[in-house]
């Protein structure tokens, strides 16, 4: 694939094509432009190149296809970088899910023939979608613009935080015109539109509402869309057909006439005569709360000014970016800040701007104190992303999230934290109550602003909630019966994980009972464990593993989740002595680790798990159980092991293309791992207060603290071959332990890697040099 384009050279040509639209781009030597949004738009990484700010509410992107759901998966995020022909821009997206919905309020400019359908990728003019080329696109962070071939419109789309705003260019003397199609949505079924409405407030402002049955059943999302001309004509229609009950015939003899129209399958053709400049701007805010909500948070953007708007995104984005200064070959450059970049689209604003938003039990609340947010993709952002927003993002930030998943806990039906939640709502999708470890690695960090009580009250209500998962039998028996519950070996791991980060903040707290209960269910973990096997297992009921036993079988609600035995079996983060031991100590784990990553492994054992990916041997990068293996090595007394991994690992899984992510991002754990591997450590187990030093992939980082200080890192000798460690120091002084303290780099100062072409075997091989566990080493 040819990546010239994404350089400024590339840029410079297209403003030479296309100078109808703005050639000003990042400002080069900006972390900004150091940014390529489309790595992850082409394979499985399923982001958007769209424009969005810092933790927004807004995704504004472009839509390629909208499919049934049952094909939707390539399409999660609305666009695919190998399609050539564009849907509309919508409002709502994810970047990098696994599963997906969203693609709300979907505009199309277009400026010939009226077409209410969207027609066919494969037939160009069937309807309103339109064909583009890659070399008429752009995007950088906070702004993405292209050239619509067959609707002759030049789009260039920003946002803030609540308001997505277009600049549509027509050719001299076309008409303005644009379609508004509330019938399409990502991840599509026939009846998922519940109900929606269109009302013309005046020529000026329409608002309206959509509420969908998708992945969160009962979503209602709500709009305000203003324009730069006042309208010189409208239609808008319900498409619905074969209604059984109609009901009685309002005022107006035809769609043209309707200022407000209901039901499930709306579109409306909106037109703005012939602006002399060719120019029409729209602005749209989105609420979760109603339509004079939305029209509320469209002060926050309250000119037209689309440069100046623009130009406060890249700031969001630059300000944000600079919590880590970079020095590295132009593609790992690269790679590491795209990583960052995706790390911070979630978990998203949701409230409006008077603080009022919706929680789970679909209710309208209002935040006293913090700001909402959503999109808490928890099984998978608990490992990295969390604690990687503890080092770059301000502590307040980080205290919203918490408070978010507190008040949620507070509303929820079921009185516990969020599993899966966007949009205040939940999905329960995944396994474990992994808001938990989130909430306890931001207390253990010292971190203030919030009700730690209510914060334990919480945990322990999630931890304790009988029906959810199978827990009550887990409480009862110490592990989750694979006859009574799916997934069961999966769910007994991560339980126990959760459970001990309860347990760290418990005793943190003084309250030494629960600390002691929890400590106990911690080690739960081995209770599904055969030590005959070497393998993860699910037992039954009765006690006995079930049988046969197979370490490569997968499939969704098999023992495992989204995963095998070679995948799962390296679940205790928080007390690998335990598993060392359990393997036969460290020469055990070392070797086992090494038959995953060398096995041979064909390609069709995998290939109906569409989330299982990236495999190198049975290691699958692609999904988010192996995150952390590379890093177990250290916990044996081999750190340079971990360091010969790791250096696989990057290789293999992650480019500058728009294949450049092996698996879905997940909202951010793909990138929040490669943002940690790059600067040299990683945070096994979320809670500890440690992260487990591997190797470095930069050159230079300097990491501005968000408490002020910055902590400095430096690879001596980063050479071609050079790709293990001889040695690391701390603040000048040699340091003999394979894993930094939270405090250490909060404090600041200085951590330097002297790297070597040959592995230094002795460096943190004894016990005292490891990283914490549960149990001794």
């Amino acid at each position: 694939m040819n990546t010239l384009k994404y350089l400024p050279a590339g840029a410079l040509a297209l403003s030479m094509l296309w100078p109808s639209i703005s050639s000003a781009q990042a400002a080069p030597g900006t972390p900004a432009a150091a940014v390529d949004v489309f790595i992850g738009t082409g394979g499985d990484g399923h982001t958007f190149p769209g424009a969005a700010r810092p933790f927004g509410m807004i995704q504004l992107s472009p839509d390629t296809q909208v499919r049934p759901f049952r094909q939707s998966y390539p399409w999660a995020a609305g666009y695919r970088y190998e399609d050539d022909s564009i849907l509309g821009f919508s409002h709502t997206h994810f970047s990098g899910s696994g599963h997906s919905d969203l693609g709300d309020v979907l505009l199309m400019p277009y400026s010939g023939e009226t077409k209410l359908e969207p027609g066919y990728p494969e037939r160009p003019f069937s309807g309103y979608r339109s064909r583009f080329s890659h070399k008429d696109e752009r995007a950088e962070p906070g702004y993405y613009a292209v050239k619509l071939l067959d609707n002759e419109v030049d789009v260039e789309l920003t946002a803030s935080e609540r308001v997505g705003m277009h600049r549509y260019r027509y050719a001299a003397g076309a008409p303005a015109k644009v379609i508004l199609d509330l019938r399409a949505s990502i991840y599509d079924y026939k009846a998922k539109n519940l109900w929606s409405r269109l009302r013309v407030r005046d020529d000026r402002l329409i608002t309206g509402m959509r509420e969908t049955r998708g992945w969160a059943a009962g979503r209602q999302l709500y709009f305000a869309i203003a324009f730069s001309r006042p309208l010189t004509a409208r239609s808008l229609r319900n498409m619905e057909t074969d209604i059984e009950y109609k009901g009685f015939a309002g005022p107006g003899s035809g769609p043209e006439d309707k200022p407000f129209v209901e039901g499930k399958a709306l579109v409306g053709a909106l037109e703005f005569g012939v602006p002399a400049d060719g120019k029409l701007l729209v602005k749209v805010a989105v609420s979760a709360v109603s339509e004079e909500g939305a029209i509320a948070n469209l002060a926050e953007m309250p000119g037209w000014d689309f440069d100046a708007e623009r130009a406060q995104a890249g700031a969001a984005w630059n300000e944000a970016l600079g919590a880590v200064a970079i020095e590295a070959a132009a593609p790992m450059k690269t790679m590491v800040y795209t990583a960052l970049y995706h790390s911070m689209l979630a978990p998203g604003l949701f409230m409006d701007r008077d603080g009022r938003y919706r929680g789970p039990d679909n209710e309208v609340h209002l935040a006293d104190g913090f700001r909402f947010h959503s999109t808490f993709s928890l099984w998978d952002t608990y490992r990295a992303l969390h604690p990687l927003l503890t080092l770059i993002q301000p502590e307040r930030r980080n205290v919203d999230f918490v408070r978010s998943l507190i008040a949620s806990q507070q509303a929820s039906p079921y009185g516990i934290l969020p599993v899966w939640q966007y949009h205040g709502l939940e999905t329960w999708c995944m396994i474990g109550y992994h808001a938990v470890p989130v909430i306890a690695d931001a207390y253990m960090k010292g971190m203030k602003g919030f009700d730690a009580e209510a914060a334990l009250k919480a945990m322990t209500s999630s931890a304790e909630y009988g029906p959810y998962g199978g827990l009550r039998h887990y409480m009862k028996l110490g592990y989750v019966p694979i006859d009574l519950e799916p997934e069961a070996a999966s769910k007994t791991v991560e339980y126990a994980f959760d459970d001990w980060t309860i347990a760290r903040m418990a005793e943190k707290m003084g309250k030494r009972d629960v600390a002691a209960r929890y400590y106990q269910r911690a080690q739960n973990y081995r209770n599904s464990f055969d030590t005959k096997t070497g393998f993860l297992r699910a037992k039954k009921s009765d006690g006995q593993f079930r049988e046969p036993f197979d370490p490569v079988r997968s499939n969704f609600g098999s023992d495992y989740t989204e995963g095998s035995a070679w995948q799962y079996s390296w679940y205790a983060p928080h007390d690998n002595a335990g598993l060392i031991k359990m393997l036969g100590g460290d020469a055990g784990l070392q070797n086992k680790i090494d038959m995953m990553f060398d096995a041979k492994v064909d390609d069709n054992v995998y290939a109906h798990m569409e989330d299982i990916s990236g495999l190198i041997g049975h290691y699958a990068h692609g999904n988010e159980p192996s995150h952390h293996v590379a890093y177990l090595y250290n916990f044996a007394g081999a750190p340079w092991k971990t360091q010969q991994r790791l250096t696989q690992v990057v290789a293999s899984q992650y480019n500058i293309t728009p294949q450049g992510l092996s698996g879905n991002d997940d909202l951010g754990q793909m990138s929040a791992w490669l943002a940690f591997t790059a600067l040299g450590f990683y945070p096994v187990a979320p809670g500890s207060n440690e992260y487990v030093i591997g190797r470095p992939f930069l050159d230079k980082a300097v990491m501005n603290l968000p408490n002020g200080k910055t902590f400095t890192i430096r690879a001596q000798g980063m050479g071609t071959g050079n790709h293990y460690v001889a040695g690391v120091s701390l603040n000048g002084k040699p340091l003999a332990q394979t894993f930094l303290r939270h405090e250490q780099i909060m404090a600041g100062g200085e951590l330097v890697f002297t790297m070597s072409a040959q592995p230094n075997k002795d460096w943190g091989k004894g016990a005292a040099a490891r990283p914490y566990t549960q149990t001794a080493y």
